[in-house]
């Protein structure tokens, strides 16, 4: 089972460390990346830019309107994702626990949506639609 995990930190948090502090920071956490890697449970995942390079997209007046920054003010930022394969929620606990990024700010963990039924029921009806 897929889970979707978000860290979050508080800006400017990461660059007011030591550059010692800092880098073994980055360290731990991409050992215990190769060790989920190794056991199977790093299914993907992308460290992310700052709040200032995002835009949030809405849907307004019937069209697309495109806003500066992330959707919620919050105290933390979103800083990555990391894509994780666990048996279920509680395992998926587990093995976050032990990731040192969670020494940075916490990290939301939701199980991923299966929309394989979804797509296939949308793909027949297209292809009905097309073919009519």
């Amino acid at each position: 089972m897929k889970f979707i995990c978000l860290g979050y930190i508080e800006p400017s948090k990461f660059e007011s460390l030591s550059d010692t502090d800092r880098t073994a920071m980055v360290d731990e956490c991409f050992t215990y990346d190769d060790e989920l890697r190794q056991g199977g449970h790093f299914a993907g995942g992308e460290a992310l830019q700052g709040p200032g390079e995002a835009r949030t997209l809405w849907w307004a007046n019937g069209k697309v309107v495109v806003k500066d920054g992330p959707y919620a003010e919050t105290k933390e930022q979103l800083g990555g994702i990391l894509v994780l394969e666990a048996r279920d929620l509680a395992h998926a606990i587990e093995l976050m626990s032990k990731h040192p990024g969670v020494k940075a700010g916490p990290f939301e963990i939701r199980p991923a949506a299966d929309l394989t039924g979804m797509i296939e029921e949308s793909e027949l009806r297209r292809s009905e639609k097309a073919s009519s």
